[in-house]
């Protein structure tokens, strides 16, 4: 593989800020970015190039910065996007900016940076592209459904632009994570919808409230064994080597648990409704 040089959004906390840790203590080569660089310093001196990025700019802002990331070290091995969001409210309470603020980050900011990366990717003829998605792809929470929704996105955009860029020697992967002790559930990193209805304060809605309050610094993965695996598993060394990079990699006992989970009652639907889904076909 050649020597690993990572671009990473969202690198000033969570997942981005331990894979690129993990990455520099390994001797990789580094580009980290944030909207605001002053608050990834860390990063710069153990090593890092810093790149201002805002991925709810323009595209041709984005773009920019990802030309640059790319000329920096003449190649980027490895793409992570890991700039991203909770919204803390439900469906109703949510108002259309902040749903729109939702997905524009989580979602169209992965877009762009992947956009962006594509031709790079392709002319060099190798790469990692890893778009961050989560334990709510598979297991939507009442209060954090448009959080859930945009997770769920990434991993179908990751998908298919795997099967897109498979010809080219680029490998796609869905990293998606389940409760990890990074800072993401913290008050001033989790966004609450402006509106707060009596109602959901009790049932689906304000059991999950509770439970991301009570969750917060108490979760049960490591994020410093989780960057370690990450690194390995997209690098196909350490614990992952002799191995192909998967189409989606779950961390965490409760991502597992849940994914289990909702395999097992989607069958199980199917199962149930089988003899009438199957009567509609000519």
């Amino acid at each position: 593989m050649e020597s690993p040089v990572w671009f990473i959004t969202g690198a000033s906390s969570g997942f981005g800020f331990e894979i690129a840790k993990e990455a520099l203590a390994r001797g990789h080569k580094v580009i980290a970015t944030a909207r605001n660089p002053s608050k990834i310093s860390a990063l710069a001196s153990s090593g890092a190039d810093l790149l201002p990025l805002d991925v709810t700019a323009d595209e041709a802002s984005v773009t920019d910065t990802v030309n640059k990331a790319f000329a920096l070290h003449g190649k980027v091995t490895h793409v992570i996007n890991s700039a991203g969001y909770v919204l803390d409210g439900t469906v109703e309470e949510a108002d259309a900016k902040e749903a729109f603020d939702q997905f524009n980050t989580n979602v169209l900011g992965t877009l762009k940076v992947c956009r962006a990366a594509a031709p790079h990717l392709r002319a060099q003829g190798f790469g990692v592209v890893v778009n961050i998605g989560s334990l709510g792809t598979w297991e939507s929470c009442a209060a954090a459904g448009l959080y859930c929704a945009t997770k769920a996105a990434v991993s179908n955009l990751t998908e298919a632009f795997r099967d897109e860029l498979s010809p080219f020697g680029i490998d796609v992967c869905a990293l998606e994570p389940g409760y990890f002790r990074t800072g993401f559930l913290n008050p001033g990193a989790r966004i609450k919808a402006k509106v707060d209805l009596d109602a959901y304060q009790t049932g689906p809605a304000g059991n999950y409230k509770k439970l991301l309050n009570d969750a917060d610094n108490h979760q049960p993965g490591d994020p410093v064994k989780g960057a370690r695996v990450v690194v390995d598993v997209f690098n196909k060394s350490g614990v992952a080597g002799g191995r192909e990079i998967p189409i989606r990699l779950v961390l965490g006992t409760d991502c597992l648990a849940a994914v289990r989970k909702k395999c097992q009652e989607t069958l199980a639907l199917m199962d149930e409704w089988e003899s009438i889904t199957t009567t509609t076909d000519f």
